[in-house]
């Protein structure tokens, strides 16, 4: 090869490594991002040290739903992020009584719960631009229910969890 073609050549590899450089980039920042669960709020849906794909794209084009888990900053430390499920959007009505769930005066069946959640919470409604979450491990959850996390702003929330990828033999889609 000639001293042009090997230039030409270096070149080559220089875009390609900068294109798929500014491509992970944008991937990891706009539209997905991995997350590892620490520690047991979400038990038994995620477990701890288990590895989440997280969609950061998708509440761009749509509001947060019941039932979806997703993570978001941590309201007094946002370097911190927890990870809960929604279990109110805006205007929804949530009462803790006898360690049930009343969503809109409803009682809810939560099959992914465990056990009962002790203790009672007050009727609220949730505010327009917030949600109310909770862990599934509702006895060992800090989540909507503590008033250093409450209602979670929307422009705290960084993405639905997706997927469990790791350990891989517990792979899974999450609804």
């Amino acid at each position: 090869m000639s001293t042009t073609d090997w230039n030409q050549e270096i070149k080559d590899w220089i875009v390609s490594i900068l294109v798929a450089v500014v491509l992970a980039f944008f991937i990891r920042y706009f539209i997905v991002e991995l997350y590892m669960v620490e520690g047991p709020s979400m038990r038994p849906t995620l477990l701890n040290a288990e590895r989440l794909v997280v969609n950061k794209f998708i509440y761009r084009f749509k509001a947060p739903e019941r039932g979806d888990v997703l993570v978001f900053q941590y309201p007094r430390d946002t370097s911190r992020d927890f990870i809960k499920r929604v279990i109110g959007v805006p205007g929804d009505t949530i009462e803790i009584k006898d360690g049930k769930v009343f969503l809109n005066g409803q009682l809810q069946n939560e099959t992914y719960i465990l056990e009962k959640t002790r203790g009672s919470y007050p009727l609220v409604t949730v505010p327009e631009g917030t949600i109310f979450v909770m862990g599934d491990n509702r006895n060992n959850s800090e989540d909507s229910r503590f008033r250093d996390v409450g209602f979670v702003s929307r422009d705290l929330i960084k993405g639905k969890a997706m997927l469990v990828f790791w350990p891989f033999d517990q792979l899974k889609t999450l609804p």
